[in-house]
């Protein structure tokens, strides 16, 4: 879809929009973040200068940075951690929504809006109108600008993480359990950033060869 298609399928529903979405599910280190996005003022100039507007998985690291800034400026926004710690507490899933949760309800004037999460699970707990999209950061603009802003956040993040266990290259895979990263997990353990519950298999495989 053009980033014009994305804006429209927003304006469609004829109300105020906030779009919310997540990074960092799947990976074994690391938070899970979330972004909630709002475009009040969305101009022809706007929607050209984010014409590359997409899912942040079917855009490039250099392209999703391109738009981080054009994002953050011309929207009403909020960034959202929740970390390892939490995660292995309430698990992934509920983590994320809590993340969303979080971010939206950081956003003014909710009270007004309609939140789309991207995704089929709606945010538990919420007591705003909410409408999940599935594949909605391919659908919705807000959605799409969402998701840019946590995964671009949350990439600078495992920068940062790599820095300081850099054994593991998270500046490479981001906490996916590629095999690089496995082999260095088996060579030098988890770090304090890692989410034990995503290594049990790996571990219970290693056990059960050595039986």
């Amino acid at each position: 879809m053009t980033s014009q298609e994305l804006f429209n399928f927003d304006r469609d529903f004829n109300t105020r929009i906030i779009g919310t979405d997540e990074a960092g599910r799947g990976p074994a280190a690391g938070g899970v973040f979330a972004s909630a996005v709002c475009f009040e003022k969305i101009t022809s100039g706007l929607i050209k200068d984010l014409g590359i507007l997409n899912d942040s998985k079917k855009l490039s690291a250099k392209k999703r940075e391109l738009i981080y800034d054009v994002i953050k400026n011309n929207t009403l926004n909020k960034i959202v951690c929740v970390e390892v710690d939490e995660i292995e507490k309430i698990n992934i899933l509920n983590a994320s929504l809590k993340a969303m949760k979080l971010a939206c309800s950081g956003i003014a004037d909710i009270a007004g809006s309609l939140v789309l999460v991207d995704g089929n699970k709606l945010i538990r707990d919420f007591a705003y109108p909410q409408k999940y999209v599935i594949k909605g950061d391919s659908k919705s603009a807000s959605i799409a600008a969402a998701s840019i802003l946590a995964k671009v956040t949350r990439d600078r993040y495992m920068q940062k993480l790599h820095e300081e266990f850099p054994m593991y290259n998270w500046a490479k895979n981001a906490g996916y359990l590629t095999k690089e990263h496995l082999t260095a997990i088996d060579k030098y353990g988890l770090s304090k950033y890692h989410r034990p519950s995503f290594l049990r298999k790996h571990f219970l495989a290693i056990s059960s060869s050595k039986e």
